[in-house]
């Protein structure tokens, strides 16, 4: 794939991230490199006073450097600010960093030698990978710290895992067939200041977060058959008359999954007799509920495909007006505050699983099922049954609620209050991450319990999309007869809604409402 730093794409993104796709530079995006490269060094002959150019950093931008020392404040720069702490960052997130890294450098806009973004490039499609510690960002002035120690493997320093094993920066370089570069004036600035980091966690985050909803949207399904609840409430009707996409989008879906469905009772079918004429909330509201956690994700996405294709160092270079401007763009307090929100949806989404988990649980409310969904050669009391797979979701949601305390509105000032104002951008990626793994999980309960539930009712009459959720969910889990060890049932369970297998079924049931 080619990028130009201006029309890099989600799937794009995750196909290098994850498929190690191959990566090169669009020829013209070089070109704009050099232009802005040129603006810059003539105003360096000019003495033209540039921050970071030419002066300290941060508090210290009042100081001036002498034009035979900006080589060594740029190689400083990065060698101070390697300071991130704690594991490093999976390959996905760091091959993330480096192609937005690449791709936000051929702007035109950062003053940078094309060798620059064609060496990361080139470490890219070699697979091999910087170590970058997970913690030590603020989020502005952009992840510092650890796109330092992404960018200290250009001058042959720092580690590198190549082909399994960690190496020297230099020795990865000789592997590969390049050299380490010399920084000029700006470029250790260029490589540092940047949204990176918290902006391929997001986008990588909210990949998964669009599976799981779909994966969300099954367990709903398969949940509403397991109790026999109305289908009336998933009416378009309904949900046309308050007009919000994702609400609507999720009784659409809900509707095409339980096509042909007998288990699924409807008032213009059904008299409700001496049952309940209405579920509750987390079957009959489910739409009002998840539908927004949909349109919190468009937002996300819209405010992250912006960013994967900005620019996002400071100062910037405009050839066109041959002029350099010092700004903000670095600040990542537009990522911070849609990670934030997009947390919220997945809380909420975990939130509401729990409920359904718990009534299919309820001898008082699942329609006739044995309490805690006790295996047909079991006795009440006697065995246990799913009971404790409610303990384990409670735990994971109250979690999340902990979680969700916002990132964005809790700024710590910096740099001597010099740069007073921070995004915590990367500590709302960080708790996405860990967000977005208790909702998979609770998820995957919901599909193992509502799976139980249908098992308890003879396995007949679903739908034909949650009748093809239930048969994979078969294929990896057998139904619980006696009391046994959930653990494994749930691990099999998560990694298929991890792995996407759950959400790729549903979207062939309802490609027409997406």
């Amino acid at each position: 794939m080619t990028i130009d730093g201006s029309s890099l794409t989600l799937q794009e993104l995750v196909s290098v991230a994850r498929g190690n796709a191959a990566v090169r530079i669009d020829r013209r995006a070089l070109r704009r490199t050099m232009r802005s490269r040129a603006v810059l060094e003539k105003l360096l002959r000019q003495d033209k006073v540039i921050y970071g150019v030419n002066t300290g950093f941060g508090a210290l931008s009042n100081v001036k450097v002498a034009p035979e020392n900006l080589r060594q404040l740029q190689a400083n720069l990065l060698r101070s600010h390697a300071s991130s702490v704690g594991k490093p960052h999976s390959t996905d997130v760091v091959r993330a960093m480096m192609l937005l890294r690449a791709n936000t450098l051929i702007k035109g806009n950062s003053g940078i030698r094309p060798e620059i973004p064609q060496l990361i490039v080139a470490l890219l499609n070699k697979r091999a990978h910087p170590y970058i510690p997970q913690k030590g960002s603020v989020g502005a002035s952009g992840d510092l710290s650890p796109l330092s120690h992404m960018a200290l493997v250009l001058m042959g320093e720092g580690r590198v895992e190549y082909k399994g094993t960690w190496m020297g920066g230099k020795q990865v370089l000789q592997k590969i067939g390049q050299d380490p570069v010399q920084l000029e004036a700006k470029e250790g600035l260029a490589l540092n200041n940047g949204t990176q980091q918290m902006t391929s966690i997001a986008c990588l985050n909210l990949y998964d977060s669009y599976n799981l909803l779909k994966t969300a949207e099954a367990a709903l399904a398969l949940s509403l058959e397991a109790i026999k609840g109305w289908i009336d409430p998933f009416d378009e009707r309904i949900h046309k008359v308050r007009q919000h996409p994702g609400q609507v989008q999720i009784a659409k879906d809900i509707h095409s999954l339980v096509k042909g469905s007998e288990m699924c009772r409807s008032i213009t079918e059904d008299d409700p007799g001496d049952g309940r004429p209405q579920d509750p909330y987390s079957f009959r509201c489910a739409p009002q509920v998840m539908g927004p956690v949909i349109d919190a994700l468009g937002y996300a996405g819209s405010t992250f495909g912006i960013e994967m294709n900005s620019a996002t160092d400071n100062p910037l270079i405009f050839p066109d007006d041959k002029i350099c401007l010092s700004g903000g763009n670095f600040h990542g307090q537009p990522i911070s505050m849609a990670l934030d929100i997009m947390s919220l949806g997945l809380a909420t989404t975990a939130n509401i699983s729990e409920r359904r988990i718990s009534a299919l649980l309820d001898a008082s409310l699942n329609n006739g099922l044995t309490a805690f969904l006790v295996g047909k050669e079991s006795k009440p009391g006697l065995a246990s049954g799913l009971m404790a797979l409610q303990y384990t979701a409670t735990a994971l949601v109250a979690e999340n609620k902990i979680l969700t305390h916002p990132a964005s509105s809790d700024s710590i000032p910096t740099s001597g209050n010099f740069e007073d104002f921070v995004s915590m951008g990367p500590g709302a990626a960080h708790k996405s991450t860990s967000i977005l793994e208790n909702c998979q999980y609770v998820i995957a309960i919901e599909l193992l319990t509502a799976a139980q539930a249908v098992h308890l009712r003879g396995e007949s009459g679903l739908g034909k999309g949650t009748n093809t959720v239930y048969e994979a969910i078969r294929k990896v889990v057998p139904p619980l007869r006696q009391d046994r060890s959930s653990h494994e049932d749930i691990e099999q369970v998560f990694e298929m809604v991890k792995g996407g297998q759950i959400s790729d079924l549903v979207s062939r049931f309802t490609k027409d409402s997406d």
